[in-house]
Parts: C-alpha cells; structure tokens; sequence
C-alpha cells in the first residue's frame, strides 16, 4: 500500500504538538467547543489496497453469469497469457503495465456537534470530497492483443455520523461512519483491432461506506485542526463491456463463445484516507 505521507506529517506535527501548547491559550470556556455548527476544508492522501490478485472474468452469451472460460477453436484457454495489475503498455505480458496511483484528496462538510454531558459529544456531518486516484486491471489474449479496463474515482458525497470525548483542554477523539455515494469513470482501451467493444451497464454513481477516526485540537475559541482516518469502501459491480464480431472470422474465440461480455473481477473500489482538517466553528 503507497501512501503520500507529507499532508499527513504536517497534520500530525500541527495536532499533537504545536496543537495542544496553542490550545492553553484557546478559552477557558471548553464547554462550548465542539458544540453546535461548523464547516471544515480537508485535504490528504489516499492509498489503494494491494490488488495484485485481480484479473478479467467473462460472461459466455451475454447470460449474466461471470466466470466463463473463453477458448480458441483448438479448445485452448484464449487468454492464457494471464493478467496483470495495471494498465497494459502493449499486447504482451512483457510489454509490462502501468501501475495503479494514488492521489490527494481535497474537499469540505459541514456539520454540527452535540455535547452529552461534559465529556462526550455526538453529531453528523455531510461532505464533498474529490480524489483523481486510479485503479486498473488487464487482460492478455493468445492473439497477441491487451485488454485494459481503467477506472478512477472523480467524486464523492457523503453523510457519517460521529461520536467522540473530550478529555479537556479543548481536544476532541472521535470515531466516524456512515453512507457515501461516489461518481466513478470508466475506461476501457485494447490493441484487438478485429472484434468490436461496446461499453454496456456504465453507471457512473454507486454506493459504497465509510468508516474511521481522528482527534481535533482547538486552536481558539472558533478555530481547529485536526487528522482523520477513513477506510472507503465502494460497490462498482455495473461496468462491462460487449464483445462482438465485428470483422473477426468465426472461428474467433469471442464468436465461439457466442459474444462475450468482459469485466474486471473486482467489484469493489476500496481505499484508505488520511487527512488534515482545518474548522471554524461557530
């Protein structure tokens, strides 16, 4: 798993040493921090969980049912070259793939807190959080030709839910979780010059959770940073793509097989967030 850790040292340089010391000069009145409405701007690094293991799975006539074996006219695996993680560099596995990446993450929520007695506080927050990581698998045939499907998450909007204590001081620890709905791009490129390729069931919006943590210190009365941790997990089982004829003899393994459908094998988008907060609470 890479990850950028530079957003993530400052967050944790600021937070949990300069933090506490600005803290001491923050109000004395900690029974109003984290109470009520406030609006945040994020911004961190994501990293992909290690997905080496995923490949291409197809569906044999189109019948809805993924895990197929498509065979050439000898009744050979057609793609028994195998797959890789990553986008395909050229129609062989030697020619190697590009590799999936990372990226920084940004947005803002808004949310209100509700302290419950002096030390413990619960509240919700809904977000907008943009992220260009990518996440690519492809496929290598016999022929030779590359398969490469290509997706990367554009958007996202979330509602959680987080509850949490103050010990005082001004210093909140807090777990967080809830809904999140995603907008995911699709791409899909192959060297096959022959077959035609239909992009099919490309809901570009899917549904998926998140969950984690973090600690926010008050720096005074209205302000705060803070560093937050999320696992984000998405249901991306939509996306395929339609082989067909197009000029390939019929003794094109695709043709034998009666048209196929083709999909990465995984269905989910999974990925780790860590993030620096900065609040104005009002």
């Amino acid at each position: 798993m890479k990850l950028t850790l530079i957003p993530a040292a400052i967050a944790t340089t600021v937070v949990f040493v300069a933090g506490p010391a600005l803290a001491q000069d923050a109000a004395q009145d900690t029974a109003m921090h984290f109470d009520g409405l406030y609006v945040s701007g994020i911004v961190g690094a994501t990293a992909q969980n290690n997905d080496g293991g995923e490949g291409v799975v197809f569906d044999n006539g189109r019948n809805g049912s993924f895990g197929d074996v498509v065979r050439t006219a000898a009744g050979a695996d057609a793609f028994s070259p195998g797959f890789c993680n990553g986008v395909a560099l050229g129609n062989n596995p030697g020619a190697g793939c590009r590799k999936d990446r990372n990226n920084i993450e940004y947005g803002g929520r808004i949310g209100y807190d509700m302290r419950m007695g002096e030390n413990f506080v619960v509240g919700g927050l809904f977000e907008v959080s943009r992220n260009k990581s990518r996440d690519g698998v492809s496929a290598f045939s016999t022929t030779p030709a590359s398969y490469s499907f290509d997706r990367q998450l554009d958007n996202a909007l979330s509602l959680r839910a987080r509850a949490g204590y103050t010990p005082g001081g001004g210093i909140l620890f807090y777990a967080t979780g809830g809904a999140s709905y995603a907008k995911i791009d699709h791409d899909f490129a192959t060297t096959n010059t022959a077959n035609s390729f239909t992009e099919v069931r490309d809901e570009k919006r899917v549904w998926g959770w998140q969950a984690g943590g973090g600690g926010e210190v008050m720096l005074t009365d209205n302000i705060s940073l803070g560093l937050e941790y999320l696992y984000n997990r998405y249901r991306d089982n939509k996306y395929a793509v339609a082989v067909g004829q197009g000029t390939a003899p019929a003794t094109n393994p695709f043709v034998l097989a009666g048209g196929v459908n083709m999909r990465p094998s995984d269905t989910r988008y999974d990925f780790h967030s860590l993030r620096a907060t900065v609040s104005f609470q009002f």
